[in-house]
């Protein structure tokens, strides 16, 4: 069987961490399997759908970099890619059902139907669709269509005493008492076919192998599975993954706790190091290991380890994980990735960039935070460096050691972390220091403070003129 999953959200704003997780889990198990990822837009809802809306969710997906096999905008062999163009195709799925009599037309008001709620509210019964258009003759019902009645189209739920038997990969099989069922609506009046059936028959047409999505759908399930046997089409493989909660544990949602996929991406979080958390909201890897690169998700997924139990965002685990990407980065990557977040100003000359990108990356946990620790290297409008190089300058013993390294180092041919650390050591020898006596007030001439990086990792991002100008305590 050759996979192929899908995602199909609807064009009303970003994305966000709880939808897309489900993007995620469906990219990565088609990679996993060599088959195809489907992206497919439902945007029948007009009400909601928001300008730029498509071109917003695709964007976010390929920033993750979940890339597409068939799509909207790149078309594919089962098109079109949004509910809105496949009228035609809905319409022969109707004319199968009203062929093979598993639907009937329902001419029930709104009255009608309000009279109903009433009565369940009244404690007669748990409200549902009475069926009082299903015992209407074929006959009576074909002449009433003939003659122009308003009339939705309804689902006619197979009688029986058996449960309806769904079999799900995450939760086992799973069984729907009939009785909670009623006959469900397929095409309102207005001629617009519901949900529940757009998905099937979108399903069916772009040979869907394996539903997975969040376990809200769940309830959705029963009625799909009785459409597909209605079509006469295999049922997909439905894998349903647990619910996500926000922080303060209550359900995440566009409206409650939900941080959008572009936020992340203007903070500067690495997508890679996004992907590999999302991955871990209610699958774990067999190892148990959470730092996974992407080549190492798709080698590992499988719907056999996801949980049943809701799982939690963790702002703080999001960012620790997205820090161990950000270590294991390329640094001429890391380099690129950065920039956009350095200051538009620049920085003061000769420095070295992928230096300073090293000596930070161990502190970031988003290419955005580089700019919260530039003033541990930059520190000149601070208050306490200023006072720190003040009382330097009335040191006489400070003086004479930076006087010393100032000028081994302005002698020297190679400035890199190496050379600038040996020949620090070199000229603290000369003037008969170590230890702290050397590197306490080396290290708080360059930054203010005696402990910090690596007094060479130092140098070797402040370059040298930037480095030498520092070290002159008395005069700048």
């Amino acid at each position: 069987m050759t996979v192929r999953t899908r995602f199909a959200p609807s064009p009303t704003g970003r994305l966000h961490l709880g939808n897309i997780r489900a993007a995620v889990f469906n990219w990565l198990f088609a990679r996993r399997h060599g088959g195809q990822f489907v992206v497919r837009v439902e945007d029948t809802d007009t009400a909601r759908n928001v300008e730029g809306g498509e071109a917003a969710l695709l964007e976010d997906l390929a920033w993750l970099g979940l890339q597409w096999d068939e799509g909207p905008d790149i078309g594919g062999p089962h098109g079109a890619y949004r509910q809105s163009e496949r009228d035609a195709t809905y319409t022969t799925a109707v004319e199968t059902l009203v062929a093979s009599g598993r639907v009937y037309p329902c001419f029930c008001s709104e009255e009608d139907l309000s009279t109903d709620a009433e009565a369940g509210k009244h404690g007669r019964e748990v409200h549902r669709y009475t069926g009082r258009c299903r015992g209407i003759t074929d006959r009576e019902g074909r002449a009433r269509v003939e003659r122009g009645d308003p009339h939705a189209l309804r689902f006619a739920i197979p009688e029986g005493k058996h449960d309806i038997e769904v079999r799900d990969e995450v939760y086992g099989d799973i069984h729907f008492p009939r009785s909670d069922l009623d006959d469900f609506i397929v095409r309102r009046a207005d001629g617009r076919v519901t949900y529940n059936f757009a998905v099937v028959v979108d399903d069916i047409d772009m040979e869907i192998s394996h539903v997975i999505r969040g376990a809200g759908h769940l309830s959705n399930t029963p009625k799909q599975a009785l459409l597909f046997d209605a079509l006469d089409r295999p049922r997909p493989v439905f894998a349903h993954l647990p619910t996500v909660l926000g922080a303060d544990g209550q359900k995440l949602s566009k409206r409650h706790g939900a941080t959008a996929v572009a936020e992340l991406r203007a903070e500067g979080y690495p997508p890679d190091g996004v992907v590999n958390y999302l991955s871990l909201l209610g699958w774990s890897h067999p190892e148990e290991k959470e730092v996974l690169a992407r080549r190492e998700l798709i080698a590992a997924i499988s719907l056999d380890r996801v949980g049943r139990s809701d799982t939690q965002m963790d702002p703080d685990k999001l960012r620790h994980v997205t820090a161990q990407h950000l270590a294991m980065e390329p640094l001429d990557e890391l380099v690129e990735h950065v920039r956009p977040f350095l200051p538009v100003e620049g920085l003061p000359d000769g420095v070295d960039v992928p230096a300073l990108v090293d000596l930070l990356r161990s502190r970031m946990g988003t290419y955005g935070e580089i700019a919260e620790y530039l003033p541990l290297v930059f520190p000149e409008d601070d208050a306490e460096w200023r006072s720190a190089r003040a009382a330097l300058a009335d040191d006489p013993d400070a003086v004479r050691v930076l006087a010393a390294v100032r000028d081994d180092l302005a002698s020297l041919g190679e400035w890199t972390a190496d050379a600038t650390g040996a020949t620090i050591r070199s000229a603290g020898a000369r003037v008969g220091v170590r230890g702290a006596a050397l590197f306490h007030p080396v290290r708080k001439a360059l930054i203010g403070e005696e402990k910090g990086p690596d007094i060479g990792k130092i140098l070797a991002a402040l370059g040298r003129v930037e480095s030498l100008r520092r070290f002159g305590v008395g005069s700048g």
